[in-house]
């Protein structure tokens, strides 16, 4: 007889596991960690490690706007010469909320219309997820050898980057559950 495994402790393997396919596995693991919770732990799965990421990275996204918008309020009366920079920045950043938001929204989609769309969905998320990477990207490259100095610079830096690392872990997680769907609805050849 075995003794028995918490459900904690399954979710939290689960979740570790899945985590080492993305590019950043203990930010991922840190993001996710709500997951395992005695009320959800025995009914993980795929898609829902994936929603969940996805809407991590809504909520990093959000927050992310929130401090840059301050900032750009900030620049707009004082420094004329640095607004449109970090502007620019939050205009990615809102593209970025776009994209995440239609992302979640896919994937909640993809339940209903059943297994004939699934291609369309998945394309479509994956799609969306890569423009949000690419638009965290444009912003921190907006800041490389710019004048924006200081804390404001570095604070901006850290957060967009963090951002752009927890969407690559959504698009990651995502992928592996649209993989793992995509291999269990294989029509088999008749013979």
């Amino acid at each position: 007889m075995h003794p028995a495994v918490h459900p904690c402790s399954r979710a939290r393997a689960f979740v570790e596991l899945q985590c080492r396919a993305t590019l950043y596995p203990e930010l991922c693991v840190r993001c996710l960690s709500d997951l395992i919770t005695k009320s959800n732990a025995t009914q993980l799965n795929h898609q829902q490690l994936a929603q969940n990421a996805l809407r991590m990275s809504l909520a990093m996204a959000l927050s992310t706007r929130v401090y840059v918008t301050e900032v750009t309020k900030q620049f707009k009366k004082s420094k004329a010469k640095d607004y449109q920079q970090v502007k620019d920045c939050l205009d990615q950043i809102n593209d970025g909320i776009d994209q995440i938001t239609n992302s979640i929204k896919e994937l909640q989609q993809m339940n209903e219309d059943g297994e004939s769309e699934f291609p369309w969905h998945a394309s479509n998320v994956q799609t969306w997820m890569s423009a949000a990477i690419t638009d965290a990207s444009s912003c921190l490259d907006g800041f490389s050898g710019r004048s924006i100095g200081g804390k404001t610079k570095a604070m901006i830096k850290a957060k967009v980057l963090n951002l752009l690392q927890v969407n690559s872990n959504a698009l990651a997680l995502f992928n592996r559950f649209a993989a793992r769907y995509r291999a269990s609805h294989v029509t088999k050849p008749k013979v």
